[in-house]
């Protein structure tokens, strides 16, 4: 069923149930006058002091009595003989009593009293039911259509945006994940309408990601496969133990390089799938990456650490901003040409680390994408040098969950220059 036509039912529905229970409000007030009628002791009592009035004159003279009372009160008072009640309303059967008789029909009510050892009546009616009157229940039934119509032009809105995005939800679960829902003219469905889109942006990022990953990796798992192939077809046409030899180093080396390329992705893809437990504390920074620095005492060319200023704290898991800065140190060294400098320093409220080397650079077209899983400037990357272009990927994913970011510039040196930059605290004590 359409969705507007299904909230257009439910909505003549709601209008429809406020109808009908204002009518039977007002049928059972109605039943319950009827019920308590008698009740009505204002007008009962006003006939009693009428009655005791008359019994002070002589019979002859009530009617000229009662004609001064209904002109000095206005009210419509009569007298007449007990044999004739019945002709003052049609269908009405009266029942002598010694006390008053009450009528009612519908707004307005009758009072018959006897008088005492007399055939004669005092009538008093029509007269307003000192009740609620009919035309308050036709005053809330036009409150209740008045209440419809401003329901009516409030919900408009929200159904053509709930049917807009039922449509928009039904297209995306047809894989059309560039689905979107636009405009939103009701204020309390264009949160859900944001949210939507939103949700359908990070899918549809998601799914990209995961096809840009799946030719990634194609292509990753492809190379060493080929070579090795290539490799063992040689190895069963080879003479000699020497030449055995060498194909199955080459082997050997293209299955490290498989391991390797799976050991990258199952941490990749732990980083990618959920954001771990981390653990923010205050850090001393300079001591962290000054021990990153000396963890790297072993390479060949020159490595240099510059301390701006001592005791920089910033809040982070230790663990995770040391696998950063290793990841960039690693790519220095890996794509310079035997020079790194390293730095830390601040800058207004952030902690800034600074990972240059004086390689080749990185081309402008490449500085755009470098952060994105097995990017690489062909370029700068020879099959001894290696990668899988994981690295930036996990340095990048770490800074998103410091809150902080990683950016790259053209170096001094001559390569690249990486920046992190994170939060600072000014004192060790902060918590």
């Amino acid at each position: 069923m359409n969705l507007g036509r299904s909230f257009f039912s439910l909505y003549f529905l709601i209008i429809a149930c406020f109808g009908g229970l204002n009518w039977i409000l007002d049928e059972l007030w109605s039943i319950q006058v009827e019920q308590k009628i008698e009740s009505y002791t204002g007008y009962k009592t006003l006939l009693k002091a009428f009655e005791i009035n008359l019994a002070s004159f002589p019979q002859a003279q009530w009617q000229s009595r009662i004609d001064l009372q209904k002109e000095r009160y206005e009210l419509p008072l009569l007298l007449v003989d007990a044999d004739n009640v019945e002709t003052l309303i049609p269908d009405l059967k009266f029942v002598k009593s010694e006390e008053t008789t009450v009528y009612y029909d519908n707004d307005q009510i009758f009072l018959f009293r006897p008088i005492s050892n007399h055939d004669l009546v005092l009538v008093l009616g029509p007269v307003q039911s000192p009740t609620r009157p009919r035309t308050e229940a036709l005053i809330r039934v036009f409150i209740v259509l008045v209440l419809g119509i401003v329901i009516f032009f409030w919900v408009w809105p929200i159904s053509k945006d709930l049917d807009q995005l039922n449509d928009t939800v039904h297209k995306f679960g047809q894989g059309d994940f560039n689905a979107k829902v636009s405009g939103g003219n009701s204020v309390l469905v264009r949160p859900m309408m944001n949210t939507f889109n939103m949700m359908a942006a990070r899918i549809n990022g998601l799914i990209e990601a995961h096809k840009e990953l799946t030719n990634a990796v194609s292509h990753e798992l492809r190379t060493p496969l080929s070579r090795s192939k290539f490799s063992l077809e040689l190895l069963r046409q080879a003479k000699d133990e020497n030449t055995r030899q060498i194909y199955l180093n080459k082997i050997s080396s293209d299955i490290e390089e498989l391991e390797s390329l799976v050991n990258e992705l199952l941490v990749y893809a732990a980083f990618e799938n959920e954001q771990p437990n981390i653990q923010l504390n205050p850090t001393n920074i300079s001591t962290l990456v000054k021990a990153q620095v000396e963890s790297f005492s072993n390479f060949s060319g020159e490595i240099n650490f510059i301390d701006n200023k001592s005791d920089i704290f910033a809040k982070c898991d230790e663990y995770f901003i040391n696998r950063a800065v290793s990841n960039l140190i690693a790519n220095a060294i890996k794509y310079g040409h035997g020079k790194v400098v390293v730095s830390v320093s601040e800058q207004n409220d952030q902690c800034l680390i600074v990972v240059e080397d004086n390689g080749i650079g990185i081309s402008p077209a490449f500085k755009d994408v470098i952060f994105a899983p097995f990017s690489r400037d062909d370029e700068s990357r020879t099959r001894e040098t290696g990668g899988f272009g994981l690295g930036l990927a996990i340095v990048n994913k770490i800074m998103q969950w410091h809150k902080g970011q990683v950016v790259i510039e053209d170096s001094e040196l001559g390569g690249a220059k990486f920046i992190l930059s994170l939060p600072k605290k000014h004192n060790q004590h902060l918590v």
